[in-house]
């Protein structure tokens, strides 16, 4: 079988006979191949140490083995190591680590928080979170902070707090009654905008509201990052509203995982 020059695969010509696009195409073909093999061979390297395969066949360890056949480095060899004798017990994630399904970088996210009952969930998480998302949800599983930052108030607010307790005003009893109205007042103004709905487009005063009750952080708690998301709680595909009782603003690590547990919600649904 032959082909002619337009009809040859990028791989049989030479890289001056490709465009651009082709030559490309090439590059990213080549790679993606590369890192999934590379990740199949750290797989079997636990294996390897342990079988001592690498003298028999005339390394002088299993690093130089690793290097000379997949130029891997002595970190990565040893980061694999490791993660196998963390792994012992786990045989989920053990598995994972064994097939090269994933990079030994997004095991290493994980190693801190999968235990015995959690290993089945941080399987499948590390196959489908990119490894952004998967650092957010290892971080909202480990314990809260205890200590919260630290309230910071300009020298004339706390001026005017003080003067008003040195006359015997109840400053907590001040704020709260502060705090309760600014929330009567912000579910007024999202009853009034509850209907708002039509296109996909969120209308500047929804995002307004949204600005006012939770500042521009993500509103997860005790997330600091800045939001750049807002995600509906409630599908818009079904309510066709952008209510912003449901609609919450995200960092973009928490808006993928809010996506990824909507989706696997509809799977199990059907």
């Amino acid at each position: 079988m032959t082909f002619s020059t337009l009809e040859a695969p990028s791989e049989l010509l030479a890289p001056q006979a490709l465009s651009d696009q082709q030559l490309f195409n090439l590059c990213r073909d080549y790679g993606e191949k590369a890192l999934h093999w590379k990740r199949k061979f750290t797989g079997l390297l636990p294996e390897v140490e342990r079988r001592g395969l690498w003298a028999a066949h005339g390394f002088g360890s299993v690093f130089e083995f690793a290097f000379k056949l997949a130029g891997l480095s002595e970190q990565q060899v040893r980061t694999a190591l490791n993660l196998d004798r963390r792994f012992a017990g786990l045989p989920a994630l053990k598995a994972v680590l064994e097939n090269g399904e994933v990079s030994i970088h997004k095991l290493v996210r994980i190693q801190s928080v999968a235990t015995v009952e959690s290993e089945g969930f941080w399987a499948e998480q590390v196959k489908v979170l990119p490894q952004k998302a998967l650092e957010t949800l290892v971080r909202d599983e480990q314990p809260l902070r205890a200590q919260r930052a630290a309230l910071q108030l300009s020298e004339s607010v706390k001026g005017r707090l003080e003067g008003l307790q040195e006359k015997g005003v109840d400053v907590n009893e001040l704020l709260e009654q502060f705090l309760d109205r600014r929330e009567a007042e912000l579910e007024e103004k999202k009853g009034e905008l509850a209907e708002v709905g039509g296109s996909r487009y969120i209308p500047v005063a929804v995002r307004r509201v949204l600005n006012e009750e939770h500042g521009t952080k993500c509103s997860i708690p005790e997330c600091s990052k800045k939001a750049q998301e807002i995600h509906h709680t409630r599908r818009f595909s079904l309510s066709k509203s952008h209510d912003p009782h449901y609609l919450a603003p995200l960092c973009r690590e928490h808006h993928q995982l809010a996506h990824l547990a909507d989706v696997s919600y509809r799977e199990l649904r059907g």
